[in-house]
């Protein structure tokens, strides 16, 4: 087989042209394995910490979102919405189950039992591992059996995101937590993207953010893809595929990066619909007429990329 060394210039380039698409898109073979470890099941009680000096409109993004997430009858009308984007995540108990176990999927509600601030910077603003566990017990104060979420703002720098993840989740003991970043000021080609020039990769048209914030979409991105991670993989022996370089263990809600709708492909985030009144992009609603962009989640079911249009 010849090196890419020996190939001619013009054929390298094009070689060198599809590595950059396949890694900026979701891998189309992606798969993820069950590794025998446990699930979050049952009620989903949330601890939620916000570091630095995070805007309204951005609270309002991210805890508009986790309202959205419980399907409860009659709330929504709108289709697509976060409810049927969160129903993949909950048949990830279905794919779980042993022979003989219950197929059928339970529900999975998600309730805010704790919010806390610190606009201060109690702990400075670079975060390294051992800060973030300080974060996790901020957030949940105490409480026992819950799972910790804490965001950061735009001048905190936190270990590992920026750096082929967007958000970052795990488990101090039997602990489990996620954390996302505002990714304005780090990475916003990476982490805020289709709502900001990509860093890398063909350059498609830049999507307007539905609540009119980028830090508060690309933020909402990031969540829910943490958050699909950490329910489906808390401990890191549940579901998940080795990623490449910095990218770790990939997901349920990062296997497919860079996929918003159906027909994705590098530079286009696929199908989705735009708020005639705002512009923004959206591909999912949710309560009091909040509108989001969710990534695409890995569907067990079909063994595929799974979007909400």
């Amino acid at each position: 087989m010849a090196s890419l060394s020996s190939l001619p210039k013009g054929l390298l380039c094009s070689a060198l042209f599809l590595v950059i698409l396949v890694s900026q898109l979701g891998s189309m073979d992606a798969k993820l394995t069950h590794h025998g470890g446990p699930l979050l099941t049952g009620k989903i009680q949330i601890s939620l910490l916000f570091y630095g000096r995070i805007g309204r409109v951005q609270k309002n993004a991210v805890r508009g979102f986790l309202a959205s997430l419980n399907n409860k009858k009659g709330v929504f009308r709108q289709q697509p919405s976060v409810a049927n984007w969160w129903s993949v995540v909950e048949s990830y108990q279905s794919a779980a189950a042993r022979r003989g176990q219950r197929k059928r999927p339970r529900r999975i509600p998600v309730k805010v039992v704790n919010v806390a601030s610190d606009p201060n910077y109690s702990i400075g603003k670079i975060m390294t591992l051992d800060f973030i566990k300080i974060l996790v017990q901020k957030a949940t104060a105490g409480k026992p059996n819950t799972l910790a979420v804490v965001v950061t703002d735009r001048q905190v720098t936190v270990q590992e995101l920026c750096t082929g993840k967007c958000a970052q989740h795990g488990a101090f003991g039997p602990q489990p937590y996620v954390l996302v970043g505002n990714p304005e000021t780090e990475c916003p080609g990476a982490c805020a993207w289709p709502f900001h020039r990509s860093d890398y990769g063909p350059q498609g048209v830049v999507l307007q953010p539905p609540s009119g914030n980028v830090g508060a979409d690309a933020m909402v991105m990031s969540l829910a893809a943490g958050l699909a991670d950490a329910v489906t993989n808390p401990f890191n022996s549940g579901f998940f595929q080795m990623g490449v370089e910095h990218a770790g263990r990939l997901g349920a809600g990062t296997v497919c990066r860079g996929m918003f709708g159906s027909g994705a492909f590098p530079g286009y985030p696929g199908k989705v619909r735009v708020d005639p009144k705002s512009g923004g992009a959206f591909n999912a609603h949710g309560v009091r007429g909040k509108k989001f962009l969710l990534p695409a989640l890995w569907n067990p079911k079909t063994s595929s990329c799974w979007t909400p249009i």
